[in-house]
């Protein structure tokens, strides 16, 4: 399997791309491009993060570090504690969505954001030209031990002006969920939430152990259990997250899957029905425009940026966004912090059903209606001449090119890109029915030979 290295960090298969020698670069690589030499670490929960942990902590305290070790803790723990403490960055041990036999590192700097393209090619530069130092002393820091940090993050949320509005109502739902955290790094996290909202919580897969109990990546097909299990308990919701417990995924009462690109959707109309807040919102070019016409329903406007948190993220700062995030279910609230949060997300889901008081499945089925088709394949060439080529051929359509290639027609849309995770290319299509979705996106695939 591939070493992948991009925007989103550095992730590969075990005892292949990803051998000591590399973590142990890229760790001291990056303790050289932080204004202090404070880390501040977190893993997802798979058994391989143990010794990852071990090796970055040990290189980076030979680079004269100070480190401190949140143990099993989401991306965006690691993330509120990089930014709220004096730390000058974070490394999250996680490969996300991947498969068990793979992990990796994501980057973060002290405003507890992942690196941008620039932070990437400082880091990459010091790689790829071999020029990490490691300063000579006789002096090094104890490694810190701090589980509390999870706690900290759940109170943050519990502060949130919209959450200290409404908690009384959402207690007062007394919601009955199941979480399926593939017994990873929200398997505490996500039930502590809930419990503190007042819910009964029936933990699925929430060990901690790190052993998931099927492909992780939270999609339909993976969440036959979870959704069984809601419907046979008679639940409210079912709740999953992948393994760093960044996105969020929804299961209605009735058992099924209310798709992860409406996490952001009902995310959003949870704080614009419910705030007077001003602002934008901003999701990026592969998200379903639900979430658009969520927002024209209020009165606010949505930019786009190019697929990648940090892409995300930038825009929302540079825009002044109130909430923004991802269709894979990823949220995004600057009031807590600019990352992606499942526990975030959770908290506005059951902020919105419990002020409408609606089923999960009534407000899913409430939203705009579009049909999203999402295909993919195998691919590691250049696809910029093929780019160049749909461009020329769609030319009386509104083309965007600062991700890949869409092309948006008057009723319906279609994304070819390069994915930032895996050797593959990604083709999304939404339009007003599914047929035409699907046709534009099996279109577009085959053009890539």
């Amino acid at each position: 399997m591939p070493f992948i290295r991009s925007i989103s960090g550095l992730r590969a298969t075990l005892g292949d791309g990803l051998i000591p020698s590399v973590l142990a670069d890229y760790a001291v690589a990056f303790s050289n491009i932080i204004p202090n030499k404070k880390v501040v670490i977190g893993r997802d929960g798979r058994p391989s993060g143990k010794w990852i942990e071990n090796l970055i902590s040990g290189a980076l305290v030979a680079a004269g570090c100070q480190v401190r070790l949140l143990g099993i803790a989401p991306t965006p723990t690691v993330q509120l504690e990089a930014e709220h403490t004096d730390a000058g960055g974070g490394i999250a041990i996680t490969a996300s969505h991947n498969p068990g036999q793979w992990n990796g590192l994501k980057f973060i700097n002290s405003n507890g954001v992942f690196l941008d393209a620039e932070e990437n090619a400082a880091l990459w530069d010091l790689i790829d030209n071999k020029m990490i130092s490691i300063p000579y002393s006789t002096d090094f820091y104890d490694v810190i031990h701090d589980y509390d940090a999870v706690h900290r993050h759940i109170q943050r949320i519990m502060k949130l002006s919209l959450i200290q509005n409404n908690v009384d109502k959402i207690r007062h739902r007394r919601f009955k969920v199941v979480v399926d955290a593939v017994n990873s790094s929200g398997s505490n996290a996500v039930p502590e939430l809930l419990r503190l909202f007042g819910c009964e919580v029936i933990d699925l897969f929430c060990d901690g152990s790190g052993l998931f109990p099927h492909t992780p990546e939270p999609i339909p097909e993976n969440l036959i259990d979870l959704a069984q299990t809601v419907k046979a308990v008679k639940a409210d919701l079912g709740i999953a997250v992948d393994p760093d417990a960044d996105r969020l995924v929804l299961i209605d009462e009735n058992g099924l899957p209310i798709g992860e690109e409406k996490t952001i959707a009902l995310a959003t109309e949870s704080v614009l029905s419910d705030s007077d807040k001003k602002g934008n919102i901003v999701i990026n070019l592969s998200t379903s425009s639900v979430t658009k016409l969520v927002a024209d329903k209020y009165g606010f406007k949505t930019l786009r940026s190019p697929v990648g948190e940090i892409n995300v993220v930038k825009l929302m700062k540079e825009s002044n966004a109130i909430i923004g995030g991802e269709g894979s279910g990823g949220v995004i609230m600057p009031e807590c912090h600019y990352g992606r949060d499942s526990l975030v997300g959770i908290a506005l889901i059951l902020n919105l059903l419990a002020g409408s008081n609606r089923t999960l499945s009534e407000a899913s089925n409430q939203l705009p209606k579009m049909f999203m088709v999402k295909l993919k394949k195998n691919y590691t060439g250049d696809l910029n001449k093929l780019f160049d080529d749909l461009a020329s051929k769609y030319h009386r359509e509104q083309i965007t090119l600062s991700d890949g290639i869409r092309i948006d027609f008057d009723n319906y849309w279609v994304q070819l890109r390069a994915s930032n995770t895996e050797p593959i290319v990604r083709v999304i299509a939404e339009a007003n029915n599914s047929e035409l979705a699907g046709q534009i996106a099996n279109d577009i695939l085959s053009y890539v030979k």
